[in-house]
């Protein structure tokens, strides 16, 4: 399981064990016990069909707790034997000698693979010995120090038959958290040769003080404790310092390897280690602990985990040596919140970027005008309510500390520019969107030009030229196809043309296409719910997908409101579409999913959400017309002609609105559908609707057969088949399809 924000991996936790009957093993929970108590208890107390097993030398102490005390292992003799034979295929003994050994080791399963891993080089009566020597406690006493009866003195007997040698690397190798190989095993000790540390590391495993698993390494955790004890304050420090630049080097590595397919299982096999050794380190200027930093945020974004890496390049920053660096780290922060929809987070990263880049002018005029531009492009919560003219002086302060003959910085600027035009956040001025994308073209860099051409869209948009909006769409599709994923800088675009790809689709009433763009495999945040569900919920209400619209309209409410229902109000037209297929299928829920709409977006009315207001009109438009309720028609119709401030869905309300007034018998019927006509030409689902519409007026079966086949093309199954009832010689298929869909007539 991994986070998928706005939900916390505690909330993910909880959601999987509310499933059904589930187990959950927390193991090895001394360490963290308030902890996990409180996690436990919350567990207990919100997933009632879950048990939790937890392994720890201290009781929990939560409510319904039953404590079961560990005996000495049943099958202690196996495990041995099989320990034994790992170490020695031919060993071999008698049963009552191996239980003898086994009671000696209290069946302690730690200590039992210790003694079999000695049988090689000792033998049975050799360890019988040696159990004399130093062990004799162990099974059961007879008068010594209890001191004695600790695996402790276990691990200790393996310590002292350590030389020089061996007792170095092996105090070295604790710092690893979760093994090494023998590059890392190297690491800890320059001064030995690769072939010396790989002998001393054999001849470790031979003593059962190390663990080898394929070509990695790992010491029990108990004995990897007793190691670092044995580490003397210098000897720490030097042993963390050589830690951190291993650290460091091996994420590097790895970085070099994201272009290909095999980095992530090496990836997770020392990740903990990387986290660790980082941990480890002091939020100051180091250059090691900087360089781990910052490949641990690229790595962890490539392995999508969005948080984490904003955390690690937040970390990064404070570890750079100066701040123009620390600029650059915050900025690729900044990149990452784009996963996961956070832009207000990622403006105020800029805004602090800018401020720590104050040596050179370029680096902070880049920072600031990529604030405004987040600002204007990405508008969630408080950034609605800035005021232009506070981004307007952000704006003028970039172009201050601007060093002219950047082409780079000129093209961000410029982009700034158009982006913060007018008093409404996603407004972008047409002339000055051409000379960004012209800027930016100069610059040769896909992701400069990807995000001016956004710009361009959004403008074309706003007036109303879907189809020129949608051309830039897909050539923006084009310029990201080949950028690399992993990296934040260009993901950051990807993400956003993934976005704006299937918008532009639906705008135009290409259905299909924004389809096919929603289920594209290379899609980099395709699995997040709050990106792939509203999309998802969106084009299935249009093409007739109404369970699945529902379905998913349920799953995304839950989540949300289990995220803390903060506002994101670009998702609130998908549970407008919701209330669309509810009030289609008349089960008494539109109003319920309307209000829901505008819960996410933290508003009083749809009129005040810019993505709102068309989606709300044209559902309560179309849900009017299927059920013949024309009593609100004229309010009705009078709010979708009344001009909307986001434009994407205004030919879905407009055309609805028109043919509710010829259903209703309006007046106004025949102006209104030339007055919408303009929307036919830029949807194809629009020109449909006002065929069909038309067709209603005229009685022309024509006019009503084509209405009919335009929705078949553009796979709209719902609208097709009410347009099919409207034919006498084919209304009996339009019913028969209506009733599949659970929508009565």
């Amino acid at each position: 399981m991994t986070e998928q924000p706005p939900q916390t991996l505690e909330q993910v936790l909880i959601e999987h064990l509310q499933s059904g009957r589930s187990l959950l093993v927390l193991d090895n929970c001394e360490h963290l016990v308030d902890e996990v108590a409180v996690l436990v208890e919350r567990l207990l107390g919100t997933c009632p069909e879950a048990t939790v097993l937890a392994t720890s030398r201290e009781r929990l102490g939560v409510p319904g707790e039953t404590t079961v005390l560990l005996p000495p292992l049943d099958a202690s003799t196996e495990l041995f034997f099989d320990r034994a034979r790992a170490v020695d295929p031919s060993f071999d003994a008698a049963p009552d000698d191996l239980t003898e050994v086994c009671a000696r080791l209290d069946g302690m399963p730690l200590a039992i693979e210790l003694a079999a891993a000695r049988i090689g080089s000792l033998g049975a009566d050799g360890l019988r010995a040696a159990l004399d020597d130093r062990l004799r406690l162990l099974a059961g006493g007879r008068g010594a120090d209890v001191r004695h009866r600790s695996l402790g003195a276990v691990i200790g007997w393996s310590h002292d038959l350590l030389d020089d040698e061996e007792r170095l690397l092996f105090h070295r190798l604790a710092v690893y958290v979760g093994g090494f190989d023998l590059d890392a095993a190297c690491a800890t000790s320059p001064e030995l040769g690769r072939g010396e540390v790989a002998d001393l590391l054999g001849r470790l495993t031979d003593k059962s003080l190390a663990v080898r698993r394929g070509s990695r390494w790992r010491l029990l955790e108990t004995i990897r404790e007793f190691a670092k004890d044995q580490l003397g304050p210098d000897e720490l420090e030097t042993a963390r310092d050589r830690y951190v630049r291993w650290a460091a080097d091996t994420a590097a590595d790895l970085e070099n390897q994201l272009d290909g397919s095999d980095w992530r299982t090496p990836y997770d096999e020392v990740v903990g280690d990387l986290r660790a050794a980082l941990a480890g380190t002091a939020a100051a200027p180091g250059p090691a602990a900087h360089r781990l930093a910052r490949s641990l945020g690229h790595l962890s974004f490539a392995r999508r985990e969005f948080l984490e890496s904003i955390d690690h390049y937040r970390s990064a920053a404070d570890r750079a040596e100066d701040g123009v660096a620390a600029a650059r780290d915050l900025r690729s922060a900044a990149d990452a919140t784009l996963a996961v929809s956070d832009a207000q987070t990622g403006v105020q990263l800029l805004l602090d970027a800018a401020e720590r880049a104050v040596a050179d002018g370029n680096v902070r005029a880049t920072m600031l005008a990529s604030a405004v531009i987040a600002v204007n492009r990405y508008p969630t919560g408080a950034l609605y309510q800035l005021p232009s003219e506070q981004t307007a002086r952000l704006v003028a302060k970039a172009v201050d500390c601007a060093i002219p003959g950047d082409l780079h910085v000129t093209a961000l600027i410029a982009s700034a520019k158009a982006w913060n035009h007018g008093d409404q956040r996603i407004q972008v001025d047409p002339k000055l969107a051409r000379e960004a994308v012209d800027a930016a073209r100069r610059t040769g860099d896909p992701v400069l030009i990807a995000g001016a051409l956004d710009a361009l869209t959004i403008a074309a948009g706003n007036s109303g030229r879907l189809r020129e909006a949608r051309s830039y769409a897909l050539e923006r599709m084009r310029l990201v196809e080949p950028l690399p994923q992993h990296e934040p800088y260009a993901a950051a675009e990807i993400i956003d043309a993934f976005h704006v790809a299937p918008t532009t689709a639906v705008a135009v009433g290409d259905l299909p296409a924004a389809l096919a763009v929603i289920r594209a495999p290379n899609d980099p945040v395709g699995d997040h719910p709050y990106i792939s569900l509203p999309r998802l919920i969106r084009v299935s209400a249009l093409t007739g997908r109404f369970d699945t619209c529902i379905e998913r309209a349920d799953a995304l409410w839950e989540r949300w409101q289990r995220a803390g229902a903060r506002p994101i109000e670009w998702m609130a037209s998908a549970m407008s579409m919701a209330a669309l297929v509810h009030g289609l299928r008349d089960d008494g829920l539109f109003e319920l999913w309307q209000t829901r709409s505008l819960e996410v977006a933290r508003a009083d009315h749809a009129v005040d959400v810019p993505w709102l207001a068309a989606p709300s009109v044209f559902a309560e438009a179309r849900v009017a017309v299927h059920l013949g309720a024309v009593d609100q028609a004229a309010d009705v119709v009078r709010r979708a002609f009344a001009g909307f401030e986001e434009y994407w869905w205004a030919p879905y309300a407009r055309a609805s609105a028109a043919e509710l007034a010829v259903v209703a018998g309006l007046p106004t019927a025949t102006d209104l559908l030339a007055a919408a006509a303009p929307d036919g030409v830029e949807n194809d689902w629009a020109a449909a609707c006002l065929a069909r519409a038309a067709g209603r007026m005229s009685g022309d079966k024509d006019a009503l057969q084509s209405a009919a086949d335009s929705f078949e093309r553009i796979e709209a199954r719902f609208e097709r088949a009410c347009t099919l009832v409207l034919l006498p010689e084919r209304a009996e298929e339009g019913r028969a399809e209506l009733a599949e869909l659970q929508v009565l007539r």
